[in-house]
């Protein structure tokens, strides 16, 4: 039987990784089993970078915070040796990083997520590693947006040319 001392600890810790779950953008759940050193801290290096919080945590308690939070889908999952991928900013990355390194690495496999308040299957987190980045959709919104001025621009500039050089540019009458 574990000591009061012990028992109080882990209830602090479930208490911040609820927290912390609570007010993430998104999480991935991974099994991360037969990943290789090497593999494991370039995936950690890629991951920080990008602003995700990556731990390997016991499943009792990821299981006890997942379900204070709103998530106790997430415990159906929770077999064999995981990690857990938290984003405060933006919701696609941790799924976006992980599925690469699944896509790489036989044993390492997504379980499961959730995204802005909901919980998602396996499929829905390899959904949502499908979705481009953030600045790449404004790329893609900025030039959608940007494409038909330039064509208003081009058919003015067609329209000046094919009627002559306006007035102002034409040569003066001896």
């Amino acid at each position: 039987m574990p000591s009061n001392k012990i028992l109080e600890q882990k209830k602090a810790y479930v208490a911040e990784l609820t927290e912390k779950i609570g007010r993430a953008k998104s999480g991935v759940l991974v099994k991360y089993e037969g990943i290789t050193v090497a593999d494991d801290t370039e995936l950690r290096k890629k991951l920080r970078e990008a602003g995700v919080e990556y731990t390997v945590i016991k499943n009792s308690l990821i299981g006890r915070a997942c379900d204070a939070a709103g998530y106790g889908e997430i415990k159906s999952e929770l077999e064999g040796m995981n990690a857990l991928a938290i984003s405060f900013d933006d919701p696609v990355v941790p799924a976006k990083i992980l599925r690469e390194y699944a896509d790489k690495i036989k044993n390492f496999e997504i379980r499961a997520g959730f995204v802005e308040g909901k919980y998602i299957d396996k499929k829905g987190t390899e959904a949502l590693a499908d979705i481009p980045s953030y600045e790449t959709l404004i790329a893609k919104f900025l030039g959608s947006i940007q494409s038909p001025l330039y064509n208003f621009a081009y058919a003015l500039q067609a329209i000046i040319d094919k009627e002559g050089k306006p007035e102002a540019e034409a040569p003066a009458a001896e």
